[in-house]
């Protein structure tokens, strides 16, 4: 997904199970739409020029994921969410 392709905001209810992991600083194992999976913990959700993204902690470095580009998360808590859009 290029950073240049149309924001296409996610379904409010994965959104809710982001902030719920971002409160609690939740380790999550993070699948990505291009295929890349990886675990990070989640830290924020920032809003910037209309485009929404997930800051993570991905091995002692920060990362920015746009939304839309999540394909799903998980963890045992609130187990597997599959991003779907609004």
């Amino acid at each position: 997904m290029s950073m240049n392709d149309t924001y296409q905001p996610i379904n409010c209810d994965d959104y809710d199970y982001l902030e719920l992991a971002c409160q609690h600083q939740l380790m999550l194992m993070i699948a990505l739409k291009n295929g890349e999976t990886f675990e990070a913990t989640a830290r924020d959700l920032l809003l910037r020029k209309k485009v929404e993204y997930l800051i993570v902690d991905q091995a002692g470095s920060q990362r920015e994921l746009r939304l839309d580009s999540i394909n799903s998360f998980s963890h045992p808590e609130i187990g597997t969410v599959v991003i779907s859009e609004s």
